[in-house]
């Protein structure tokens, strides 16, 4: 008999076998009822015995044995993906999903081999079975790893959100206490609050901005009429506050004047700078340049230091990385997401920016449209 005949006719006996061994996958199966364990199996079952009577070139079979079986434009979601969605939302991680499927593999063809007996099964037909069954895992892996990234992303920008109103609270105590005037060690205390606030209110802004880019929702900003001049000068007063023992010169050549968003600008040269500050050498200035011509405004941010090698400086706009000689340094509080930030800035405002690095310095470019 061959199998896609015998898939559809001993349908039933194959879903018993698909219902039992879904049910031993603790503790998510612990209280889902049959129809919930059988979740979408009919359908899977019913697309695979559909493939094996398609006629296929030997061409589409490899494409399908490593899940790149062409997709219909207008289709909707393959049964796979449904059952994979609806299993990361029932609490099933993705070995019990990939478990279920060598469950099935295993079952059919055992089943479908003890019919054909004493006759041999036909060859084909259980290799086209097993590409169907992998193209059906990839289907099911992908889609339950995107709701999986999904689902912990909205968690993040959530807590991320939630966490600014009692960080507020903590900031502006400290701030009433430091302004009491109520003896050295109070207005230490209150001072070390402070800082420890903004430092945390950073980390919360480049989680919410990380979360919103993986959302696809891009970098939020608010574009007005500014002078490029005032906004930048006002962020190097504040980190030459911030950073009293490190000299950070500013230079800015013709009209800088755009529509852009300021406070996001401020943030972009402040990522910068600090970048500057924690990896160029100590005893050598921050410069930042700017210049302007009629159709665009440059900057740079450079630095002395050792040259950043040249694998590194390719994906030195990742997340989650920082520089070399950091990782493990308890004293570096960031994220590893101040250069994604910056570029994804540079990016809602239609600009480019990259990076170089020689044995002199290390250079930030920033090129912004006057009209974003």
């Amino acid at each position: 008999m061959r199998l896609a005949d015998f898939i559809l006719r001993d349908i039933e006996p194959i879903l018993v076998q698909w219902e039992s061994f879904a049910a031993t996958l603790l503790p998510a199966a612990q209280n889902i009822d049959s129809l919930a364990l059988r979740d979408h199996a009919q359908q899977i079952l019913e697309a695979v015995a559909k493939d094996l009577s398609t006629r296929q070139t030997q061409e589409q079979q490899n494409e399908k044995s490593i899940g790149r079986a062409p997709k219909l434009s207008d289709a909707p979601e393959t049964a796979a993906q449904t059952h994979a969605l609806l299993r990361a939302r029932a609490g099933f991680n993705i070995n019990q999903l990939a478990a279920e499927y060598r469950a099935l593999r295993a079952s059919v063809l055992r089943m479908w081999i003890n019919e054909c007996l004493p006759n041999a099964p036909d060859l084909d037909d259980m290799i086209r079975f097993n590409e169907a069954i992998d193209q059906a895992i990839v289907e099911s892996v992908d889609f339950f790893n995107q709701h999986v990234e999904q689902a912990r992303n909205l968690l993040l920008g959530m807590l991320g959100h939630d966490m600014r109103s009692p960080l507020q609270t903590i900031q502006m105590t400290a701030s009433y206490l430091g302004a009491l005037n109520a003896g050295e060690k109070v207005s230490e205390a209150a001072a070390r609050l402070i800082r420890s606030g903004v430092r945390m209110q950073a980390l919360l802004d480049d989680l919410c901005d990380f979360n919103r880019t993986k959302l696809g929702l891009g970098i939020n900003i608010a574009p007005s009429d500014i002078d490029l001049a005032e906004v930048f000068s006002d962020a190097v007063d504040q980190l030459r506050a911030a950073y009293p023992d490190r000299c950070i010169d500013l230079d800015i050549q013709g009209d800088a004047h755009g529509i852009w968003d300021g406070k996001r600008l401020q943030q972009l040269l402040v990522n910068l700078v600090l970048n500057a500050i924690k990896y160029g050498a100590q005893d050598a200035p921050v410069q930042i340049a700017v210049a302007g011509d009629s159709a665009e405004v440059r900057f740079e941010v450079r630095n002395s230091g050792p040259a950043i090698d040249r694998l590194i400086l390719e994906g030195i706009f990742d997340p989650l990385k920082r520089g070399p000689g950091r990782a493990n340094k308890s004293d570096d509080p960031s994220l590893g997401l101040g250069l994604y930030i910056a570029s994804e800035i540079v990016k809602a405002h239609h600009g480019a920016i990259e990076a170089r690095s020689d044995k002199t310095e290390t250079a930030f470019a920033v090129r912004l449209p006057r009209h974003a």
